[in-house]
């Protein structure tokens, strides 16, 4: 009575609400009770309705419950509860019955909403007093309790790991609302790793933004390619092929990216990975998407015509420094990809030296994993296909872009997205970490990426 007409949760809400009774030692008052049925003996045995909360108190002996639920769907609870045993009966303590979860150092987000901005504002002071009136608050436990309130459009979130640091965020947290959100966002278009069979399948259904902008792509790639952008989507075939995982995932990856602006989520600046800056390029206005399908078709066809079987690549875990002296025995063998990261390195050349190279890695407890290609992006052997790229993307034409449009190629300086831009794109390093502490220091701090699968 409690509840309401919860209907098939019934039973499970008659269960949580008896534990809780249990532990709080408390026997809440029956609502909507106020009358008993004139067809039960009340005078008779010991049942009644409770008109009151009545306390619960540990006695010698469990405490028991039992909980019935059932309506039109049949009975969907009949079950006792029994009082978990305790370690010592004789000794019920507020922390047996009632447990604290443990605290964490780990930072946890606290996310608030509202119906409109002075609601949510309103709801931020709101728990900033509580906070500040309640030091025995445990942050994760206030992370956990607001995420089970009902979800606004008007939205704020901070992340704290403690006390202090929730009620500073309280006072200044990052705040979206139906307008998109406030401050620097980024769009991440990674490289090739993201795909994966079935990916945007789905949302070709059930969004139409989605499905529109998919449908441009297809539109824009027909004249370069000889199979189908949706057709492939819809039945995961042929994406082991350089030419067409790469055209597909760049489509999903534009496509994606108009689904966030139909969000509200629209970039301050993005930034790509390898292949994933053709997309970034298009999002920024830096390509028409003609042009960034031009690129992305036959690029990976002469990828796979030229440079398919004689290469490879391989992810380490150390600083570029470090894996730069470790690849002097392999000179004109090997030679870095990719900074990712501080400690996350891409290596790239020859399959054998690669293959020699991830084992030397592993023998001395270094972490090292191959990537799933057979080409060597980013490595010597792409200056043997520089001449047939300049022919292919000589009729592209750099835009400028009306979004930022941060190059992992040349990070910190303007670049023209011109055909030969595309060439240095695959053969340079990807210098992502500086253009991530680039993006950093120009005062971004939201980043998204905008991809089939986080990597």
């Amino acid at each position: 009575s409690n509840i309401g007409h919860a209907q098939a949760a019934a039973g499970v809400a008659g269960v949580i609400k008896m534990v809780m009774a249990m532990r709080h030692g408390v026997l809440p008052k029956s609502l909507h009770a106020e009358v008993p049925s004139s067809q039960v003996d009340w005078s008779s045995g010991g049942v009644e309705v409770l008109s009151d909360a009545r306390a619960w108190p540990a006695v010698d002996r469990a405490r028991r419950a039992g909980v019935s639920a059932f309506g039109v769907s049949g009975t969907n609870a009949h079950v006792v509860l029994e009082q978990a045993p305790l370690d010592d009966p004789e000794v019920l303590t507020d922390s047996a019955v009632n447990p604290v979860p443990a605290r964490s150092d780990d930072p946890v987000p606290v996310v608030m909403s509202g119906a409109s901005a002075s609601a949510l504002d309103a709801g931020l002071e709101r728990l900033a007093s509580r906070v500040l009136g309640d030091d025995g608050l445990d942050v994760p436990e206030v992370g956990w309790s607001a995420a089970q309130r009902s979800v606004f459009a008007h939205r704020a979130v901070v992340v704290a790991s403690e006390r202090e640091g929730l009620l500073e965020g309280l006072r200044s947290p990052v705040v979206s609302g139906v307008a998109g959100p406030v401050g620097r966002t980024v769009l991440v278009f990674p490289g090739q790793g993201t795909q994966w069979a079935g990916m945007g399948a789905a949302l070709l259904e059930s969004s139409p933004v989605f499905a529109d902008r998919m449908a441009e792509c297809a539109a824009a790639l027909a004249p370069f390619v000889d199979w189908d952008l949706l057709e492939v989507v819809r039945s995961g075939r042929g994406l082991e092929r350089v030419d067409v995982v790469q055209p597909v995932t760049w489509a999903v990856m534009v496509s994606l990216a108009e689904l966030w602006a139909s969000a509200g989520v629209t970039p301050d600046a993005v930034v790509g990975h390898s292949q994933g800056e053709i997309a970034a390029a298009v999002v920024a206005g830096a390509l028409s998407l003609q042009d960034g399908a031009r690129v992305v078709a036959l690029r990976s066809q002469v990828i796979g015509r030229e440079l398919a079987g004689a290469g490879g690549m391989a992810s380490v875990a150390l600083p570029a420094e470090t894996v730069e002296e470790r690849l002097v025995g392999w000179a004109g063998r090997l030679g870095v990809a990719a900074v990712n990261g501080p400690a996350i390195t891409v290596v790239s050349g020859e399959a054998d030296a690669v293959g020699e190279f991830v084992a030397l890695c592993e023998r001395e407890g270094v972490r090292a994993r191959r990537i799933p290609v057979d080409y060597a992006s980013h490595s010597a052997q792409v200056e043997a296909i520089k001449d047939e790229l300049a022919d292919l993307l000589a009729p592209v034409v750099a835009r400028e872009p009306s979004v930022p449009f941060y190059s992992t190629v040349d990070p910190g300086r303007p670049v023209v997205t011109d055909g030969a831009y595309w060439y240095r794109n695959l053969r340079r390093p990807v210098r992502f970490a500086d253009t991530i502490d680039a993006l950093l220091h120009d005062g971004f701090g939201v980043f998204i990426e905008s991809s089939a699968h986080p990597v």
